[in-house]
């Protein structure tokens, strides 16, 4: 490890003096430093979006406004001419010999031209051809209260942490680069066609919807291998029973008992029969019959087709890891052609004691990176390397401008930023696959007005599942450290432990999953002494009820219970940064379960009283903007793949 990493991490961290009984005394933890330079400006020029960049060309400082694209050589002055309260300049009045074309400044300050700053690098976000502030949201003529509902919608990266965590050494992941998740990309794409035409040759249909995704999640909860998507090292066997209720029941006449023969024909006999008299059936209706259907028919289909899913699971684990090998072989190339070492370096030193947490470094230096273009369609940012193009909002686009300014400390003039959000998006969009809603329901997350009240209420401060582009705070936790670090995350929440915070966790409705989740809850909340308090949202599968929400209303730590009746309160999609707006909200069509875990000190600070549980249902009420759920879209077509 260079020295300039090791001073790095000895500036992410400070410690928390303790007492020996444990509890917190004199000082606070300390906050680690972001990526954001120190600011020699005052907090109102802040606000507004000034910051102080260096001109290499003219070798001096000089003001920029990231809201507005204005750049100046003198320090900007608030008052007579705020772009932000007074786009227009109406209130202004024109300074004393200054040009025409600089007159809008209406404070005697000198414009500083593009032409008078030096050439940046190939992925520079200060070029004003590929700015993505250029013609953006934050364009002169909006009014302060726009710029806010377009910024503050969905997210409120202004809440500061109070999750606490030990000081941790950087990570050992390689560092991202385009050419490399371009090979992951082509490779985990073939990997889906290698399951589709396994599906199609052994059991004669189309895969299950989300059975690869649902594949790829409950194979990374034990998986141990080394690339941080596909799985590669860990125990090829599934539940079956998973999978198993959507292959061709036609199998079953083939090779199952007369018994289970005749189960299968009355029931399925007996739904289509539904299907083709009701034309008027709702969405509840619908939910009961495949409900009904998958208990009449899962234990016989199971028994039947458990060798041939076993079979298929199999072949593409071993086909996974043969691609990983490859990844990791081109990937360690790369990284020695540019005189990066990834063995030898000497473990950086951590001291045992307590900081408020910061996100994911990287041991490893990224080497240098490749030109990734960025044109802007309308209200989408669109970034493209060797053709292959990925997609995002502008909204989330800022958004993720942002979250790196906070968060990276490796990158201050913004070289590398293009780069590492195309191979963040690419990313997202290889492990959720390309269908219409594809992998959406895996990311949903909550409304915004839940998680303003869970602030409120119950200093909610951090989400446990989460990404760069569906996080509502700036600290979280999410499936890629190599990737999401640079943009905030905390890492996997399952390799994250915290001291003491308040946090809401959401995770992927996989049941394996959320079963560890739990382990890893109450083990967090046994450990601890200081106030740690978990706020779950997991769903209300009954029938049979998911271990996971067993244990959990089943634990010693359960302070309170709630439970969101299904069509009765909604999520935002997963895909809510490509999406359109009317499209972010859907309703749930299932009953969603609300538990509180939180150990003695947690409960004392944070407590669920009756009045906090009310002001948090009145936010959780069905806004009317949100859409039937993406599920439901395919539910007639799930109940007619088992006549298939």
């Amino acid at each position: 490890m260079t020295s300039e990493n090791h001073a790095t991490v000895k500036a992410d961290s400070a410690a928390l003096v303790m007492s020996p009984t444990g509890s917190t005394s004199q000082a606070a933890p300390f906050s680690p430093s972001t990526s954001k330079p120190i600011q020699e400006l005052p907090d109102e020029l802040i606000q507004a979006g000034w910051s102080k960049c260096w001109s290499k060309r003219e070798n001096r400082p000089y003001y920029f406004n990231r809201f507005t694209n204005q750049s100046l050589w003198e320090m900007p002055v608030l008052g007579q001419h705020d772009v932000i309260s007074d786009p227009l300049g109406l209130n202004a009045a024109p300074a004393s010999g200054e040009a025409v074309s600089d007159a809008g400044l209406g404070n005697g300050q000198r414009k500083r031209h593009p032409s008078e700053d030096a050439q940046a690098g190939p992925n520079s976000f200060k070029r004003p051809k590929v700015s993505f502030l250029h013609n953006s949201l934050f364009s002169a003529d909006m009014t302060c209260l726009n710029w806010s509902l377009c910024l503050r919608v969905y997210w409120d990266l202004d809440v500061q942490t109070n999750a606490v965590i030990r000081e941790r050494a950087p990570a050992d992941h390689l560092p991202p680069h385009p050419e490399i998740e371009l090979q992951r990309a082509q490779l985990t794409t073939k990997l889906r066609q290698h399951y589709h035409e396994l599906c199609s040759q052994r059991e004669g249909i189309e895969p299950p919807r989300e059975s690869f995704n649902r594949w790829l999640l409950e194979r990374k909860v034990v998986d141990k291998g080394l690339d941080p998507l596909l799985p590669s090292e860990c125990d090829p066997n599934i539940r079956v029973q998973r999978f198993s209720l959507f292959f061709n029941i036609s199998r079953v006449h083939r090779n199952a008992t007369p018994e289970s023969r005749k189960v299968v024909k009355w029931n399925v006999e007996d739904t289509m029969n539904w299907l083709r008299r009701d034309h008027s059936a709702s969405k509840e209706d619908y939910m009961d019959r495949l409900e009904h259907l998958r208990k009449q028919c899962g234990p016989h289909v199971a028994s039947v087709a458990k060798d041939s899913v076993e079979g298929i699971c199999s072949k593409i684990y071993h086909i996974s890891a043969e691609y990983v090998r490859r990844i990791r072989q081109t990937h360690l190339t790369l990284l020695k052609e540019c005189n990066i070492s990834v063995d030898g370096a000497e473990p950086t030193a951590v001291q045992d004691r307590l900081v408020y947490c910061y996100p994911v470094r990287l041991s490893i230096p990224s080497p240098p990176q490749p030109r990734v273009e960025l044109h802007f369609e309308n209200d989408v940012a669109c970034l493209r390397y060797k053709g292959e193009m990925v997609k995002v909002n502008r909204g989330h686009f800022s958004k993720l401008e942002l979250l790196y300014r906070y968060s990276c400390i490796d990158d201050t003039r913004f070289e590398k930023f293009l780069s590492r959000v195309w191979c963040l998006i690419k990313r997202y969009q290889v492990m959720f696959g390309s269908g219409v809603n594809e992998g959406s329901g895996l990311q949903g997350a909550l409304p915004v007005p839940v998680f303003e009240a869970l602030n409120k209420q119950f200093g909610v401060t951090f989400e446990c599942f989460a990404s760069p582009l569906n996080c509502y705070f700036k600290q979280f936790c999410s499936a890629f450290p190599d990737t999401d670090g640079f943009f905030g995350s905390r890492g996997p929440f399952l390799s994250f432990s915290p001291a003491s915070g308040s946090f809401e966790a959401n995770p992927p409705f996989c049941e394996e999953f959320m079963d560890a989740m739990v382990t890893h809850l109450e083990d967090l909340l046994e450990r601890s002494s200081e106030p740690l308090s978990f706020i779950i949202f997991v769903p209300e599968w009954r029938d049979p009820p998911t271990p996971a929400l067993t244990r959990m209303e089943a634990s010693r730590f359960r302070r309170h219970q709630m439970i969101m009746p299904a069509f009765e309160h909604e999520y935002r999609s997963g895909s809510q940064h490509i999406c359109k707006r009317e499209e972010i909200y859907y309703k749930s069509v299932h009953g969603t379960a609300v538990i509180f875990l939180q150990n003695n000190a947690g409960f004392s600070k944070w407590e669920p009283t009756t009045e906090r549980i009310q002001e948090f249902l009145a936010a959780y009420k069905v806004s009317g903007r949100s859409l039937p759920s993406p599920v439901y879209d395919c539910m007639r077509g799930l109940i007619l793949c088992c006549w298939v």
